[in-house]
């Protein structure tokens, strides 16, 4: 009896030192949300071997390590343990890296390999260099990626395809970007209902005409000693002017219909829209004061100093502590437009090309899985806007508008290296040191050699 309980706890120890395995058949308690257990040929379920997969971005924390505080939380941890049970792997999004520093972590990784397992976020901006490089795996090699599978941002799977090949992915909707962030309180000193903003907006009716005619009765003379002291607007120029452009079906590059970049800076379009920002700046815009630090716009919108505001959707988060109550809307629309647009300006999600087909093939399986819906809470994704948002008016008609790809613009500068739009065009314009066309020729000849070096390539 003691060899026989010597043997058997030396099969324990044998057994807890091996990777876990996977049986044949496994419960599956969300078959009844469609959830299927993949196989092999051979009808075994898919085994991973252990395999640690890091998504590598510059803000999360591991999510093993985060206690599940909403219902929601928790349902995703139970799913994404039960997946990494049953697949036999791990995966963890974690700040691997810095906002700084995540291209040139991701090109030396990619370079040089090594024994990580990576997914790589890379910011807007930032993976124009490695793409050009081939340093991203083709992940329409992967028949583990279906890209199209609603989850898939085709914007994203659009930019970064080439010659049949598909490089970046991203498995959710667009971020919401630019809009006008308008102060409750200062519209109703104008004898305006902040809800006939939104309404305008569900009409269609959000317009470059409705804009400038608030405008006129934000900006007034409200002691009447003939001096302007209320001005409706103030925003920073690198966010009022392209949300202008956009707004008009402009931007600075453009594709043609042989899906050639050109210079579109010198359009009707992009005109007109530039010309019309810039006499809604010089009538209406608040200036800032003498010394102020170049982002006096926020604090002149939290303070209550103007109503209306140009900005990122996450300048929300900056807002807890407003006294004022605020709400979000699309920039107007353009005479040019049919619908209200913005301009997209996502992280995109990479495989290193330096993996072998059956570890991209592994990796690339293990994160389709995590990226996946929770079963039960597809339409989770509201609850962290109701947070930053004062009204849910700005979540269910904006946010949830920006979301739809017929609302996003590709804003295809990005994609062409060499364009530094605030220092080569919008600061300038923006002071009025020279007329948007005077500015768009004197950068002709620039722009152009860097529309034919990324043709080339």
């Amino acid at each position: 009896m003691k060899r026989y309980l010597a043997l058997f706890l030396s099969l324990v120890m044998i057994l807890c030192a091996l990777p876990l395995a996977i049986a044949e058949d496994v419960e599956n308690p969300y078959e009844d949300d469609g959830i299927v257990i993949y196989r092999d040929a051979d009808g075994n379920v898919i085994d991973l071997g252990g395999m640690e997969i890091t998504v590598c971005d510059w803000w999360s924390s591991d999510w093993h390590d985060d206690e599940p505080t909403t219902a929601a939380g928790e349902a995703t941890y139970d799913y994404r343990t039960w997946l990494e049970e049953t697949y036999n792997f791990k995966i963890v999004q974690r700040n691997a890296t810095t906002w700084n520093d995540s291209p040139s972590d991701f090109t030396n990784f990619a370079t040089t390999g090594g024994d990580e397992n990576y997914v790589w976020i890379l910011r807007a901006g930032a993976y124009l260099a490695p793409f050009k490089a081939g340093l991203f795996y083709d992940l329409s090699t992967l028949d583990c990626l279906n890209f199209s599978d609603e989850k898939w941002n085709g914007t994203v799977t659009g930019l970064l395809s080439k010659d049949g090949g598909i490089y970046g992915m991203r498995p959710e909707k667009a971020e919401p970007r630019k809009g006008v962030f308008f102060n409750k309180r200062l519209l109703n000193d104008a004898g305006v209902d902040p809800e006939e903003i939104y309404d305008l907006q569900a009409k269609g009716e959000w317009t470059w005409e409705a804009f400038e005619a608030l405008c006129e009765k934000l900006t007034r003379d409200t002691d009447n000693d003939g001096v302007i002291d209320r001005y409706a607007m103030m925003s920073f120029s690198s966010h009022l002017l392209p949300a202008a452009l956009v707004s008009n079906g402009a931007g600075f590059v453009q594709v043609d219909e042989n899906g050639k970049y050109y210079n579109a800076a010198e359009t009707d379009a992009f005109l007109e829209a530039m010309n019309w920002v810039m006499d809604m700046v010089s009538k209406y815009e608040m200036k800032a004061p003498e010394g102020a630090e170049w982002n006096y716009f926020e604090s002149a919108f939290i303070n209550g100093e103007v109503a209306l505001q140009v900005h990122e959707d996450y300048f929300a988060g900056s807002l807890a502590n407003m006294e004022d109550d605020y709400g979000f809307v699309f920039f107007p629309k353009g005479p040019r437009a049919k619908t209200y647009l913005y301009a997209p300006s996502d992280n995109i999600m990479v495989i290193p090309a330096c993996y072998d087909a059956d570890r991209a093939w592994k990796i690339a399986f293990a994160y389709n899985l995590f990226t996946n819906p929770t079963p039960g809470y597809t339409d989770d994704w509201k609850n962290g806007y109701y947070q930053k948002y004062r009204d849910e008016r700005a979540v269910d008609e904006t946010i949830t508008m920006m979301r739809e790809p017929e609302h996003q613009f590709v804003w295809y500068s990005d994609m062409v290296t060499g364009y530094d739009l605030g220092s080569q065009y919008i600061w300038d314009v923006y002071a009025q040191a020279t007329t948007p066309a005077e500015k768009a020729e004197s950068m002709r000849g620039t722009w152009q050699a860097y529309i034919d070096e990324a043709n080339a390539n």
